[in-house]
């Protein structure tokens, strides 16, 4: 016997190897629910009698339970005559609460068996049983029925469609006869006699003879359905053709005067009109269609609302840009204070477009953290350029039709998010801002990133093409805006269309000329605060900035200022004249400080070294902790660390150990060292930790203490060099508000320094570092590690 067919007889006497217990808990299936061996059977339980029965099921470690049926559907609660004697031992595989307080199970059949004792009906039903079996012996006409049940069965699948073509071909692989009939039995859609009289059928032979006999009669009846349903649809068939000669002719002119002349009115909207040529010849197209459907139709409903959306679109109406550089300048500033380098590439697009009439549109990409301002900057450009303004949120958007639209042929369909702002706007040159498309999701609805390609490259964009109008859009005219908080998750060939902008977080002196610029005066107008007299001086913001705000942008910034604002108002309903915020009441308005700071090491402490983490949301302080135990040279990390923080880890581990291991060999082979980067809860991930960790590390080695006044942050390699790193701007200000004033950076970094402003670094000494051991030296006092301890 080849190891296939030996695999197959096991399968089939599966059944014969389970070992059932005595008793086992009894569920009534109420409706026509009957549950077969070797087939998933759902069911619904909501009788208390039935969730006891399941409550016992679930605390036996087989999970088995007697399914059968109940004869009156009727009979809310069921007493043993209520029910047939052959059911199914079935083991339960899934529960799941309703809101009803009912159960939805589902439960896979194992053995038909028979009921012979019922040893309890409370609290739930419980049986003793006996399981039907009878050999089965596979003789040639076993087999010509097997075969003649799967053709049978396939035949009356194609004819009602109740089955997809793989489910067809894989009952058509079974060979045995029980878990043939029991599976198709159970698709098919059977009355509650029907269905048990096949479960208590035990002799094979007999089931798919007695099953032979039951399609048969239903495929017949199916046949005659089918010849009444053609000979109706024969008959509708002709009189829709008498109805459109008849009604072309007569009803259109005589009795549908209005709606003929809604059709003239719309062939002179589009002779007048300023079209392209395509879209004029499909306007044209469709007018004609629509003039010989019935108006009440549904198939006219959809042709009136395709040609509204042709004829509303703009595809010729612009708005007249401004081209004044310094108004344009102006009112950039105006609405942001610093951003320089954004300011700067809009400007210098301006002053392209002012020469040159065909220059292309950029893709602007607005990458930064929360509060930084890259939404209300996409406003700002618009008002710049005196252009029209439209967002378009991609946040959690999973389907590529919200970008493309819709077939006609779906009910409901509509053009594409692009296309209904577009025709909001009523221009073909608008600013849209496409707001975080870092946060795009991918569904079986489609790729939303993939379908904005098209849209974002300015060689294919001039001929965009709408699922639902199907005529070409020039969308090489808008402006496309794009937001991020990050660049990691957007598709690489998306983000090579676009121009990626970096927008980093704003410094302490930046935090303060916004509010005094911008949002004080907006909360005033909002609150309606302008005659009120009260003051808040630069220190006091200074203050809630650095005391109960923990951001790189300005939004808690912003809600500070307006509980601030909610309580002088409060005080001046109170009559109180002129209200003066100090920093010395600040805590009357807003109360203790709520900012939690990572604890800094109050001195200089072996093995706990202070670095710089850069985050979606800003940069932060990062503390490291490293301690040598006894043991046997285990390196143990723990924190929340991603694989590229581990690895980090693996190398700072192995570059001290070369660098210490000729005078401390002993001590790592003696010695098990944990790594542990506070807070445990908190992701923490990247390579720029990775000189934090070595200095931590052979601080516990040589037992010297490292400096607690400084911070780091560099990437290591094994040859000890020390590499550039990212974020380095939102580091610097993580490290200015924890109040450290010097820093360690890697040497490759420099010239990004150097084009920082002056209120990011001043104050701060920037030490730069090409190896590891200029580190160690700047932390430790360590010349040279070979000769120490």
């Amino acid at each position: 016997m080849s190891k296939s067919k030996k695999i197959e007889e096991f399968i089939k006497n599966e059944e014969k190897l389970v070992k059932f217990p005595d008793i086992i808990p009894c569920v009534p299936l109420k409706g026509d629910d009957v549950a077969f061996p070797t087939a998933l059977t759902p069911f619904y339980v909501g009788r208390g009698v039935s969730i006891k029965a399941l409550e016992k099921v679930i605390s036996t470690e087989e999970k088995y339970v007697f399914l059968v049926s109940q004869r009156d559907q009727n009979v809310e609660m069921p007493d043993v005559e209520d029910l047939y004697e052959i059911g199914t031992i079935a083991r339960l595989i899934q529960l799941a609460k309703l809101p009803d307080g009912g159960f939805k199970a589902l439960a896979e059949g194992i053995a038909r068996a028979k009921i012979v004792e019922f040893v309890r009906k409370e609290p739930f039903f419980a049986c003793k049983f006996e399981v039907l079996e009878k050999k089965k012996r596979r003789t040639k006409s076993m087999i010509a029925l097997i075969r003649l049940v799967k053709e049978t069965a396939s035949r009356y699948f194609e004819m009602t469609k109740r089955l997809p073509e793989d489910a067809i071909r894989e009952i058509g692989s079974f060979e045995d006869p029980d878990k043939l009939i029991d599976t198709i039995i159970s698709f098919m859609p059977a009355n509650l006699e029907v269905k048990q009289h096949f479960l208590e059928l035990v002799d094979a032979k007999e089931r798919m003879l007695e099953f032979l006999k039951y399609v048969n009669s239903e495929i017949g009846l199916l046949e005659i359905e089918e010849k009444i349903e053609k000979k109706v649809k024969a008959q509708i068939d002709k009189s829709q053709k008498e109805y459109y000669l008849r009604e072309k002719l007569e009803v259109i002119k005589n009795e549908l005067g209005v709606e003929a002349s809604e059709v003239e009115e719309l062939r002179e909207r589009v002779e007048n009109g300023t079209y392209p040529k395509e879209v004029a010849d499909t306007l044209k197209k469709e007018i004609s269609r629509f003039e010989k459907m019935h108006p009440s139709s549904a198939e006219a409903s959809v042709s009136r609302t395709y040609i509204d959306w042709l004829l509303s679109i703009p595809w010729k109406e612009k708005t007249e840009e401004t081209f004044d550089i310094k108004e344009s300048e102006r009112v950039l500033n105006s609405d942001h204070y610093g951003l320089e380098e954004v300011k700067e590439r809009i400007l210098d697009y301006i002053a392209v477009k002012k020469f040159s009439g065909t220059a292309k549109s950029p893709i602007l990409c607005l990458v930064g953290p929360p509060g930084v301002g890259k939404t209300s900057l996409g406003m700002s450009l618009a008002r710049a350029l005196n252009r029209k303004f439209g967002q378009i949120s991609l946040g959690g958007m999973r389907d590529e039709a919200e970008i493309r639209g819709h077939r006609r042929t779906y009910v409901g369909a509509l053009p594409g998010r692009i296309m209904q702002t577009i025709r909001k706007l009523g221009v073909n040159n608008p600013v849209i801002l496409l707001d975080e498309v870092d946060k795009m999701g991918i569904s079986f609805q489609g790729d939303p990133a993939a379908a904005l390609l098209e849209v974002l490259d300015p060689e294919q964009n001039s001929h965009f093409v709408d699922y639902y109008l199907e005529v070409p859009f020039d969308l090489s005219d808008v402006v496309f805006v794009t937001t991020a908080n990050t660049t990691h998750p957007i598709p690489p060939a998306l983000l090579d269309r676009m121009e990626v902008l970096e927008i980093p977080g704003y410094s302490l002196h930046e935090k303060v000329e916004i509010a005094k610029r911008h949002l004080l005066p907006k909360l005033k107008k909002e609150y309606g605060l302008d005659k009120i007299k009260f003051s808040i001086s630069p220190k006091t913001i200074e203050k809630i900035v650095e005391n109960y705000t923990f951001e790189s942008g300005v939004r808690n910034l912003e809600r500070m200022l307006a509980k601030l604002l909610r309580k002088i108002a409060r005080k001046v309903t109170e009559n109180e004249d002129y209200i003066h915020v100090r920093t010395s009441n600040i805590e009357e308005f807003l109360g203790a400080p709520v900012l939690v700071r990572p604890q800094l090491p109050e001195s200089p402490m072996i093995g706990v070294t202070t670095g710089l983490a850069w985050t979606p949301i800003g940069g932060e302080v990062l503390i490291v902790e490293a301690l040598a135990t006894p043991g046997n040279s285990k390196t143990i990390l723990t924190g929340h660390l991603g694989d590229v923080m581990k690895e980090s880890a693996t190398i700072a581990m192995t570059l001290c150990k070369k660098m210490c291991g000729p005078i401390k060999n002993k001590f790592f082979e003696k010695h098990d060292f944990h790594i542990h980067v506070p807070e445990g809860a908190v992701p923490k991930d990247g390579p720029s930790a990775g000189v934090t960790i070595l200095t931590s590390l052979c601080s516990v080695v040589l037992n010297k203490p490292v400096r607690n006044d400084v911070a780091m942050t560099g990437e290591i390699t094994l040859n000890g060099n020390v590499l550039a790193i990212g974020g380095l701007r939102e580091k610097i200000l993580a490290a200015r508000r924890m109040g450290i004033k010097e820093i360690i950076v890697p040497k490759s970094n420099e010239p990004m320094i150097r084009k920082m402003k002056e209120d990011v670094i001043s104050g701060m000494k920037i030490d730069y570092v090409s190896k590891v051991e200029e580190v160690l030296k700047i932390t430790m006092g360590v010349d040279n590690v070979r000769k120490k301890g």
